[in-house]
């Protein structure tokens, strides 16, 4: 995530105006959204068409990734291509829905240029598989992770995109 700072746009204006500083330029807000409500609102749909989309990959026919790579911008575009395209190329299967069971703002979690969003994502229904049919989820793999999700405005339905997805230890509890 990168953003010029206030600080930096100042510069860049008294350097442009020569040496008669002229009043500092007010930023032009990016958000397309006139509320925070309105901003966590379309980040929560992003995450759940994304999760939608998740749950209909076929990891034997890689146009099905194509749908979550839509909801998806940056990092973790470039993440969620690179893995997908490593589970595709060692054959394994994924079965099973993921669903989201808690989604809630973070505390000081929405700018003009981003919505964060605490997420608590029960996977206890997923299983994957390789080539062979052993399973390669971790033995230790807790039923419902507790992530943080971040989304920018991007080019989608909700106006939103998935920039990063974490796994966190703060916010609210996962295990209710």
């Amino acid at each position: 995530m990168t953003a010029l700072t206030g600080g930096a746009v100042l510069a860049l204006a008294l350097v442009l105006g020569g040496c008669t500083p002229e009043p500092a330029p007010q930023p032009t807000p990016t958000s397309p959204f006139a509320s925070e409500e309105e901003a966590f609102a379309a980040a929560e749909a992003t995450y759940r068409a994304y999760v939608d989309a998740l749950n209909q990959v076929d990891l034997s026919d890689p146009e099905t990734f194509e749908p979550v790579f839509a909801w998806t911008t940056g990092e973790a575009n470039a993440g969620a291509r690179e893995t997908f395209s490593e589970m595709h190329a060692e054959q394994w299967q994924v079965d099973g829905p993921t669903v989201v069971a808690k989604v809630v703002p973070t505390a000081d979690g929405w700018a003009e240029s981003f919505v964060q969003l605490d997420v608590c994502l029960d996977v206890s229904s997923v299983t994957l598989v390789d080539r062979d049919g052993n399973s390669v989820v971790a033995p230790d793999r807790r039923d419902v992770q507790a992530m943080r999700v971040t989304t920018e405005p991007a080019k989608t339905p909700t106006g939103m995109a998935i920039s990063d997805i974490d796994g966190r230890e703060d916010g609210p509890s996962c295990d209710e």
